[in-house]
């Protein structure tokens, strides 16, 4: 690319940021920082020199920008190369840098790396069709993202409501009725067995941390079979409390921070697939009909729920609740016909959710394919 591309490095140090400022300030991660001041205003490409993880993060921008130390902004030297193809090429070529890159700590490429690279040329006006062609696809993903976002706050914020009695829907007046966790559930622990003990035989075993990691708010043992782990041990060793049935919920009990005391997983287990819970877990069974099993989908998601947690979490560096406080924490209860029609309209949501960041995923997917196709010539625009 030394022939093509001007090479230049920021020069600026991280202390010089302030978020009051109107310039965005490039650095070496994803983050883009503010600056009273600027350095360099066109359209370049600013990229990481270096990054503890050997990423080595691509922006593209027009105007007015500042950029840190050993953060490289590359310009084309004529008007024979698109400033976009130059970054879209540079994303190809992210492993490859990743690959080259030196140091230990900290991973780096030097300029001499970044010059020495190839990139196809074909003429402007090609490089500017698949560039337009690609900035659509962007910008339409971009659109559902918004979409997606906008349609997730106002699931949330109706959640608060419905589950809070503050807004009722149409048909029901009946008050609600208050009960503790204790009220409503039979507590128990799980069986303790470590990650390296778990493969792809056994039987289906919910490890905390798989709890802590997972998006859902409830687990299948038909649907996710094949993604849950396994621990291969005789079932006359599992206590049959610690065996998961469908309709029990199970909590954490450790967190290391305190949004995560409150994670827990609805169980779908209609088949009575043997299904052991783990380590760190507290197993809620109903001892009641007071809750609908759609419901239990979405009634522990409440701020005031979270909020209870908290209180209760004991900890410094990692949150605990006990099955003790747990069953002190108390739940608004509608009646059974109203937490049915709560769970169907935020089940209904949550169908629109996914729909949408479906058609997000198969879009980002395509997108991938028009790159390596477009990018690499291997299939040319009419």
């Amino acid at each position: 690319m030394d022939g093509m591309v001007n090479f230049r490095s920021g020069s600026r140090n991280t202390n010089t940021a302030n978020p009051s400022g109107e310039y965005p300030f490039f650095v070496c991660s994803s983050e883009i920082l503010k600056c009273t001041d600027y350095d360099f205003d066109e359209e370049a490409v600013i990229m990481a020199g270096n990054n503890a993880d050997g990423v080595f993060h691509l922006h593209h921008h027009v105007g007015k920008f500042a950029a840190r130390q050993r953060t490289y902004v590359m310009t084309p030297k004529n008007n024979q190369l698109d400033c976009r193809w130059l970054y879209l090429q540079l994303g190809l070529l992210q492993s490859a840098f990743k690959a080259a890159a030196i140091g230990t700590t900290t991973q780096y490429v030097t300029i001499g790396m970044l010059q020495s690279a190839k990139i196809p040329m074909p003429p402007l006006e090609v490089q500017q069709s698949i560039a337009n062609a690609l900035s659509e696809v962007n910008a339409f993903v971009e659109n559902l993202e918004h979409l997606i976002s906008k349609k997730r706050d106002l699931k949330q914020a109706t959640m608060q409501h419905l589950l809070s009695g503050e807004r009722r829907l149409p048909g029901f007046t009946d008050e609600w009725k208050t009960k503790t966790f204790g009220d409503l559930f039979d507590f128990s622990g799980g069986y303790s067995a470590s990650r390296d003990q778990l493969s792809n035989e056994g039987h289906c075993y919910l490890h905390y941390g798989d709890i802590h990691g997972s998006s859902k708010t409830s687990i299948s043992a038909k649907r996710d079979f094949l993604d849950i782990p396994k621990l291969n041990i005789s079932l006359n060793r599992i206590s049959e409390t610690s065996l998961l049935k469908h309709g029990d919920v199970v909590f954490v009990d450790a967190s290391e921070d305190d949004a995560g005391t409150s994670k827990h997983l609805v169980v779908e287990n209609e088949d009575d697939v043997p299904f052991i819970s783990g380590l760190h877990t507290i197993v809620a069974k109903s001892k009641s009909n007071d809750l609908a099993h759609t419901y239990k989908h979405y009634c522990f998601q409440t701020q005031a729920i979270r909020q209870q947690f908290m209180f209760y979490a004991v900890g410094t560096k990692v949150s605990g609740i006990s099955k003790t406080n747990i069953a002190k924490l108390t739940l608004p209860i509608p009646s059974i016909p109203e937490q049915i029609a709560i769970a169907d309209v935020l089940s209904s949501m949550d169908v629109e959710l996914a729909n949408l960041e479906a058609r997000r995923d198969k879009t980002c997917n395509i997108k991938q394919a028009m790159m390596q196709e477009l990018l690499t010539g291997k299939t040319r625009l009419a």
